[in-house]
């Protein structure tokens, strides 16, 4: 086990600067006002390969002997090690092969290739990735260049520490580094505490890839029996033994946000640079939020690390949207007005000039039409709260879907149909998003039931989403609950949702 001062020696002797930049600290104006602190943040995302990455990749690379570095090296990453690897072994002349799961956005697997790195897509997570690449290694005798769990790596992260305290103001109160495998913050929580003892160091995790917090539980690293992958870039299943090490002795707490925090802090980051976080760059940011709200106003500079930006331009479409949804900028409302000439414009003069994000209507041949409308709100939940008794005042039945999943994600693409179908049932089904994990579903599904209805989402989000009909026909309900049961997949009946019965029923 190393202690603080051997950590801080081998970050002083690292070799980083000969490919990587020091990194501005920047004070986060818009959200320091919002939140009443002082926020800051590292911009690792301004790294050459726009990631901390590099530091560690390179400092361990550079150690290698002139014999190793002729039969070239091999990694196994999520993309932002591999770009690191890549750009370090072209740096120091050398063969590179990246082994990278398939669901690598594709921004990272081209940035890779483009710096000469020979690139192998296997497995759908960064450890079945892991598993293959030491199976390459030992077939073309490559030398490994860990992620994360090797000293050498941790002293090339912990240089953002380095910079940091030289950087920071004196008030530090407390530093938010996001958690993958643990290298970075590995590296940096021995730095802080050698230097600032008094600084609490924060770890920061995704909930559904949380191997940090899993092991303080447990006493020591555990695997997780399954990651998300929104999160990409920390989509790790058990924290490093190294990483352990240093995080036990040094790290005062782990906090866990969702894909819904790390989303509005991708908008955070924004806001006040203009520049686009991939989700775990956002992550520490997150993480430094929900410490606010959960702390109250103290004294003290809080500090977020961005570790990133590499992330694919469609995939901003799933964080916009769980951006609205977790900042409650959107009132999702389903509204009775009359089936007459003249009330869609009576509607619309009650809300007055506010901003209609949606507007959907099929007429039903009713005296009364449902319409399913979005309207944006500027200041959130108080702002609803002020439609809705307005809309009330005047004599407008109405549904608020605003919390409602199935509403807000479903529904408002499949407004006016009704089947007119007395044996349909409605679910809702949740799978982790693989590559083919929509026809896996339906492989598993089989062809016992008619499927009445189906609508599948896939746009980046962590998981795939599906609301699916299905007719009972001659069987009972259940052989259709057993069936569900064996898919294995999570989900939820909604037959008796009232956004399906007054749209789909």
């Amino acid at each position: 086990m190393k202690t603080a001062a051997e950590m801080v020696r081998k970050i002083l002797q690292a070799r980083v600067y000969e490919v990587a930049r020091e990194t501005p600290l920047e004070r986060m104006q818009v959200l320091s006002r919002r939140l009443g602190h002082s926020v800051l943040l590292k911009r690792e995302d301004l790294q050459e390969v726009f990631s901390f990455k590099l530091r560690g990749a390179y400092n361990r690379m550079a150690s290698l002997s002139a014999s190793e570095l002729q039969r070239g090296v091999i990694c196994a990453s999520a993309g932002n090690h591999a770009q690191g690897v890549a750009m370090a072994a072209r740096r120091l002349g050398c063969r590179a092969v990246i082994v990278m799961p398939q669901t690598t956005p594709d921004i990272k697997v081209d940035s890779v290739r483009h710096r000469g790195a020979e690139v192998i897509l296997y497995g759908d997570s960064f450890d079945e990735a892991a598993v293959h690449a030491q199976q390459v290694q030992n077939e073309q005798h490559l030398v490994f260049i860990p992620p994360y769990d090797d000293w050498d790596v941790m002293a090339g992260q912990g240089t953002v520490a380095l910079e940091l305290m030289r950087q920071a103001p004196e008030d530090i109160r407390a530093v938010f580094i996001p958690v993958g495998g643990g290298g970075l913050i590995g590296g940096m929580a021995p730095y802080i505490k050698y230097l600032r003892p008094e600084v609490q160091v924060i770890g920061v995790e995704a909930e559904d890839s949380a191997c940090l917090q899993a092991a303080f539980a447990a006493g020591g690293p555990v695997t997780l029996s399954h990651v998300g992958l929104f999160a990409d870039g920390v989509a790790v299943a058990r924290v490093g033994d190294r990483p352990w090490e240093m995080a036990r002795q040094y790290v005062d707490r782990v906090i866990s946000v969702n894909v819904d925090a790390i989303s509005a802090a991708v908008k955070d980051i924004f806001a006040d640079t203009r520049s686009i976080a991939e989700p775990a760059g956002a992550l520490a940011l997150a993480g430094l939020k929900r410490y606010v709200q959960q702390q109250g106003p103290e004294k003290g500079a809080l500090i977020a690390i961005n570790s990133g930006a590499n992330i694919n331009f469609d995939r901003l479409r799933a964080i916009s949207e769980r951006t609205e949804f977790a900042e409650r900028r959107e009132a999702v409302l389903v509204v009775s007005i009359p089936e007459c000439p003249g009330s869609f414009l009576a509607f619309c003069e009650a809300l007055g000039k506010r901003n209609i994000t949606e507007f959907n209507y099929r007429y039903s041949g009713k005296a009364q039409a449902h319409v399913y409308v979005g309207i944006q709100l500027r200041r959130g939940e108080p702002e609803r709260q002020e439609l809705l008794l307005q809309l009330q005042q005047q004599h407008y039945a109405l549904v608020d879907f605003s919390d409602d999943e199935l509403a807000t994600l479903h529904i408002r693409h499949l407004v006016g149909g009704h089947a007119g179908l007395e044996d349909e049932r409605l679910f809702r089904f949740e799978f982790p998003e693989r590559p083919g994990a929509l026809l896996r579903f339906l492989q598993q599904l089989g062809s016992v039931f008619n499927i009445s209805l189906f609508h599948y989402r896939n746009h980046g989000a962590a998981f795939g989403r599906v609301l699916m009909g299905v007719q009972l026909g001659q069987a009972d309900e259940r052989t259709l609950t057993a069936l569900l049961d064996r898919v294995g997949y999570e989900y939820h009946e909604e037959t008796a949702n009232p956004a399906y019965a007054l749209f789909l029923a």
